[in-house]
C-alpha cells in the first residue's frame, strides 16, 4: 500500500519552492544588474542560479 503526502506538506513544498524561484531571480537580476560593485560577481550569479534550479525541483518533485 502506497502512502499518500499530507496535503500540507505537498502545498508548503510548492510554496517554498515558488519562494526559491523568486529570491534566486531578483538575487540574479540584482547581481547581474551591478556586477561591477561585485568583485566576484559569478559566484553570486551561479548560487542564484542553484537556487533558480533548486526550486524548479522542488516544484515537480513529487512526494513518495
Amino acid at each position: 500500500m502506497s502512502k499518500e503526502a499530507p496535503i500540507g506538506l505537498t502545498i508548503m513544498e510548492k510554496l517554498f519552492g515558488l519562494l526559491m524561484i523568486a529570491v534566486g531571480a531578483l538575487w540574479f537580476y540584482v547581481t547581474y544588474t551591478d556586477m561591477a560593485s561585485v568583485p566576484v560577481s559569478t559566484l553570486f550569479l551561479g548560487g542564484a542560479l542553484v537556487l533558480i534550479v533548486l526550486g524548479i525541483v522542488l516544484l515537480i518533485a513529487k512526494f513518495q
